[in-house]
């Protein structure tokens, strides 16, 4: 602290976790937060009108507005929301989990500046019909419609997040210099590392792709190929999710660990799942590319198999560690009969750990099961243009991603706001109510995917009649979009009384509701302590995975008929 004192910078002492808060990065962390929240709500109305228009009975949206909708929705949600938040998330980890200071927040707050300009102008391009282009903004379309100032938001915004990952890395560089902390850097900043790496390389490719678009749109060039933009394009749309991955397993440890007081069972084993992430992860991009010529056959099946496998091997490392961990330290407490009464016995009502069940459940159950499939190539040629890809990754990013920083958020608010979460019974519901809504949206979506409806139609009639089976589906699709509206609202209603209008005051415990019970200096040693409970739900997983995928097969069979 001597060094940090020196240096002028204000810190507060947490009571609860006894960080020393730089109050600089404090404030950074509560703007980029809020502005995750604004567009959280944006991109959420967006949402709900686009399912109510999905919905076949309902079709509510003319079609100019399903599109330019569609546009702002997948902007504010997969883009706006996400990184705002994840900045949040890369300055509490380099700065409040290492004690440190974080380097020049001036510079962080025109990082803010420039990401929060660039969001607003691409919002108001769009929204105005200037920008109907959708989130992929593919060359010819995207320069000949879009007009350049949305291409410059989308730069202001990449712009502006790059600084702010660079803050992060300088931060961490500055505190291990300063000896701030001792050993190696905890789990959760290494998994930050890892989201801030990957997000780099896709925000250096977005700038590849964007900025020649930007140049044609202004007349600057006379033309694009549209292959060079989709190659770069999805360099940065890809891989933005990928940062996301990174960051939300991060939180899913920060969160284990803060609910349950429970550590990885090899946490090696976890940084090299996170290697495993870093490495191989932005490969498996290519599936948005099998159909494109130029690259060839090889290269296609290598990167959204082998190389995907990998990854995919991360998350199947983390799916393992974070619930043995779970199971561990509830043996400790003395949960030890039959194979799960320490699932049983896991804080079910405490609002961040079951905002993490249900991220866990909703990514690995659905969203990765339907991802690693539809990467397969042969697969993939019959489900990319429907609508099994966006159930796919509204389980994977909404379901996964956005409901982990929703329970993170839950901690935030006494830790870093330092406000009295209000509404503590809804806090204790909402995790459940929006998991199951989008988990009706995702299966609405993929059920209507395999009977061939498209993924950005309005009209679904204009492929042709739909099976009967279609309109069912479309309205479980409708119907959880309804009951997923409902749990962001309870979220937004959390979280803004309490910001705004929760009594201020120090935190005095990391949970919110379910105190756990302390774990036993002394454990018996014939007290079983392996994690048996998740070996068997992992092998009920792979099994549920290996159906999945080899009823895929199955379909596609049904499909190419030989013979």
């Amino acid at each position: 602290m001597t060094d940090m004192q020196d240096r002028n910078v204000d810190f507060r002492t947490c009571p609860v976790t006894t960080y020393e808060v730089d109050l600089a990065a404090e404030r950074l962390i509560k703007a980029n937060a809020v502005a995750a929240i604004v567009a959280l709500l944006l991109g959420g109305i967006a949402a709900i009108l686009l399912a109510l228009t999905r919905w076949e009975a309902i079709n509510l949206l003319p079609p100019e507005w399903f599109y330019r909708l569609l546009t702002a929705h997948g902007i504010d949600m997969l883009v706006v929301f996400i990184v705002f938040f994840e900045i949040a998330g890369l300055y509490f980890g380099g700065s409040v989990m290492l004690n440190s200071r974080l380097v020049a927040p001036k510079i962080g707050w025109v990082a803010f500046g420039m990401m929060a300009f660039g969001a607003v102008l691409v919002n108001i391009m769009v929204l105005t019909d200037q920008a109907t282009v959708m989130f992929t903004a593919y060359e010819p379309l995207g320069s000949d419609v879009a007009s350049p100032l949305f291409y410059l938001g989308l730069i202001l915004f990449a712009v502006g997040a790059l600084v702010g990952v660079g803050l992060f890395f300088v931060t961490i560089y500055v505190a291990k210099r300063d000896r701030t902390w001792e050993g190696s850097f905890p789990l959760v900043v290494f998994g930050f590392v890892v989201a801030g790496i990957i997000a780099v390389y896709t925000l250096l490719s977005g700038a590849v792709a964007l900025v020649p678009a930007m140049a044609k749109s202004l007349g600057w060039i006379d033309t694009l190929a549209p292959a060079f933009y989709r190659n770069f394009f999805w360099s940065f749309g890809h891989p933005a999710q990928q940062i996301n991955l990174a960051a939300m397993v991060a939180v899913w440890y920060a969160i284990t660990f803060v609910a349950l007081r429970a550590d990885p069972v090899s946490e090696k084993l976890s940084r090299f799942a996170f290697v495993l992430y870093l490495l191989f992860i932005n490969l498996g991009s290519v599936h948005h590319l099998l159909v494109d010529p130029g690259l060839s056959f090889g290269f296609k099946v290598f990167n959204t198999s082998y190389a995907m496998y990998l990854a995919v091997l991360g998350s199947m490392i983390h799916a393992f560690s974070i619930p043995a961990a779970m199971e561990v330290v509830q043996r400790k407490r003395g949960y030890t009969n039959g194979l799960f009464e320490w699932f049983r016995k896991l804080p079910w009502r405490e609002p961040g750990f079951a905002a993490l069940a249900v991220s866990m459940f909703l990514f690995g159950w659905i969203g990765g099961v339907t991802g690693v499939t539809m990467g397969t190539e042969q697969i993939n040629m019959v489900s990319h243009n429907t609508l099994r890809v966006p159930g796919h990754f509204h389980a994977a990013v909404v379901g996964g991603t956005a409901i982990a920083f929703m329970g993170f958020t839950y901690y935030l608010i006494p830790l870093i706001f330092r406000r009295k979460l209000l509404l503590v019974g809804w806090a204790k519901l909402q995790p459940y109510v929006f998991g199951f809504g989008i988990m009706l949206v995702s299966l609405g979506m993929i059920t209507a995917g395999v009977q061939g409806v498209s993924r950005r139609s309005a009209d679904i009639s204009a492929a042709g009649p739909a099976s009967g089976t279609v309109d069912l589906s479309l309205a479980v699709l409708g119907i959880g979009g309804l009951i997923a509206f409902t749990g962001l609202v309870m979220f937004l209603t959390i979280v803004l009384s309490s910001v705004f209008f929760g009594p201020k005051q120090e935190a005095n415990s990391l949970t919110l509701i379910v105190e756990p019970a302390p774990v036993p200096e002394h454990i018996p040693a014939d007290v079983d302590l392996r994690p048996r409970g998740t070996f068997v739900i992992v092998l009920v997983f792979l099994a549920f995975f290996a159906a999945f995928y080899l009823a895929n097969w199955w379909m596609l069979g049904r499909t190419w008929f030989v013979g």
